[in-house]
């Protein structure tokens, strides 16, 4: 698969596949996804142990890179469709650039658009992509984070402080 090569502007240099980019480190477009739901609660994913690289850690509701120089917000829908087993209506809210050692000698190197949306679905997860999932309160996720930071992937980590600021904007 190969995925966009950007610049620091977000402005499309080219793809590669996408192995080859986290052997390289190279700055590329990636989305993230964040859904919660009537009770404001985030929905996390534990990445399954099958993944290249972070297996095993909690994250955001689902990410991946965008594979065209497409509508970024319906390749998002698809991806959460594909990993999560549900769609709903997604609004990007922020970017961010973010690099990463994530283990297996992999860098992510992202210019990552953050999507919100909100559902009340319990999802039906892809188990190769997905081992488990959780509903969790912000606070109580961004407390953990601070106490256990290894069971986070890295982009959460680094983006954290960013939804709890946008989410106050989401949902006023």
């Amino acid at each position: 698969m190969k995925i966009i090569l950007v610049n620091q502007n977000d402005n499309s240099i080219g793809v590669k596949e996408k192995l080859q980019v986290h052997i390289d480190g190279d700055l590329h477009r990636a989305f993230s996804v964040f859904i919660f739901n009537d009770k404001k609660q985030l929905l996390l994913q534990k990445r399954s142990n099958k993944k290249y690289h972070s297996p095993n850690l909690w994250t955001n509701t689902c990410c991946s890179h965008p594979t065209k120089d497409e509508d970024l917000v319906t390749q998002a829908r698809n991806r959460l469709n594909s990993e999560m087993g549900f769609n709903t209506e997604l609004k990007e809210m922020f970017t961010f650039v973010y690099t990463a050692n994530v283990g297996n000698n992999l860098i992510e190197n992202e210019y990552d658009h953050v999507f919100f949306g909100i559902s009340n679905v319990n999802p039906k997860p892809n188990t190769n992509e997905v081992s488990d999932w959780k509903w969790i309160d912000l606070n109580k996720l961004n407390q953990d984070i601070n106490n256990n930071p290894k069971k986070y992937t890295p982009w959460l980590r680094v983006c954290m402080d960013s939804v709890i600021k946008h989410f106050n904007k989401f949902y006023s």
